[in-house]
């Protein structure tokens, strides 16, 4: 098969590689799409891949190729999506259903062979079904979309609040996506780029609040006239929207870091006096999995989607590239603000 090989930061490679075979209880996937996320460019980019020669990708849809002895739950021709994490269901945390706390996981496209490829072998455990009315564009999004609902859970969330989503990539806007289906009762968006802020509206939230403006943080609290926001979600990784989010917030307010920072994040008297006098709650969220795995994200996405009560708009992705040029794709990401979403390779094309 053809797959996209790193054999070193800034080496990708697509060439032949042998075909995998399925164990006993593994599948054999037919690749159609896999997304790029934000956690792949540095293994490309920089140093991050843990080892070398590599084949990564883990947002991944496609057909059942073949199956392993002891197989049941699929078939060949099924269509399906890709569940990456694989726990090893013996530790304290997976056997408390914590299973991205697992401290012996593999990974499916960073520790193990991943679907930049032709094909990929994984776990039964790690396949959902697909509906037939959800195109495999839609369906390599399940991993994020199920990363967004996730992170919105981490709270204590009631609809008829209001809430602010700060950045708006693909978590973000998959968020506002969630939380327009969970009826909230104003959603509040902020970037520094307009055409995001005027596709997460047509994705769901009610405003969006441009944070170069000098008065953005005046606007933003009359849109709740002066409330503040119950539930403040941080998708951006930035350590200046982090720093926001405690100013947005209101007294009581539950909020919760999504995005993943690159930088160290230091916190100054006036964000330690707005935790103290707010009492508002922080939490961080790991990636999207429940008991029993991989948990109720999963399923939710897949019925979501298939009844769309979750919006789909082609404009979540940004290009589709043929797997053959997955070394170009890789290049946009070296150009600030190149990349103005989700980034798909097509595996036959």
């Amino acid at each position: 098969m053809k797959a996209g090989v790193i054999y070193a930061p800034n080496d990708i490679r697509y060439e032949d590689m042998p075909d995998p075979e399925p164990k006993a209880g593994e599948v054999r996937v037919k690749v159609k799409y896999t997304g790029i996320c934000g956690s792949d460019v540095p293994r490309v980019n920089a140093d991050a891949c843990h080892f070398y020669p590599n084949v990564i990708g883990h947002e991944f849809s496609g057909t059942v190729d073949s199956v392993g002895e002891g197989v049941g739950k699929f078939k060949s021709g099924d269509r399906v999506a890709g569940i990456p994490l694989v726990p090893c269901m013996e530790c304290e945390d997976c056997r408390s259903g914590n299973y991205a706390l697992c401290k012996h996981y593999s990974f499916i496209g960073s520790r193990q062979q991943g679907s930049f490829a032709e094909y990929v072998c994984v776990p039964e455990m790690n396949l959902v079904h697909i509906a037939d009315n959800i195109p495999f564009e839609q369906a390599a999004l399940f991993e994020p979309t199920t990363i967004a609902l996730h992170g919105l859970e981490r709270v204590n969330y009631k609809p008829g609040k209001y809430v602010a989503v700060l950045g708006t990539g693909t978590i973000g806007v998959l968020l506002v996506n969630w939380l327009h289906a969970f009826d909230a009762k104003k959603i509040v968006v902020f970037d520094i780029v307009p055409e995001k802020l005027e596709f997460a509206k047509k994705m769901g939230a009610d405003d969006g609040i441009n944070t170069l403006d000098k008065d953005f943080m005046e606007q933003a609290l009359a849109l709740t006239g002066g409330h503040g926001f119950d539930y403040v979600y941080e998708t951006a990784g930035n350590t200046i929207t982090m720093k926001m989010a405690f100013a947005l917030a209101a007294n009581k307010a539950e909020m919760c870091f999504v995005g993943t920072p690159t930088r160290d994040l230091t916190f100054g008297v006036s964000e330690w006096e707005n935790m103290n006098r707010k009492e508002f709650i922080l939490t961080g969220s790991w990636m999207s999995y429940s008991a029993p795995f991989p948990g109720h994200e999963w399923s939710l996405t897949g019925e979501y989607y298939g009844n769309g009560k979750l919006n789909y708009d082609e404009g979540l992705i940004f290009k589709k590239i043929p797997l053959s040029k997955i070394a170009d794709a890789f290049e946009l990401f070296k150009t600030p603000g190149a990349v103005k979403g989700k980034i798909l390779i097509d595996s036959e094309a």
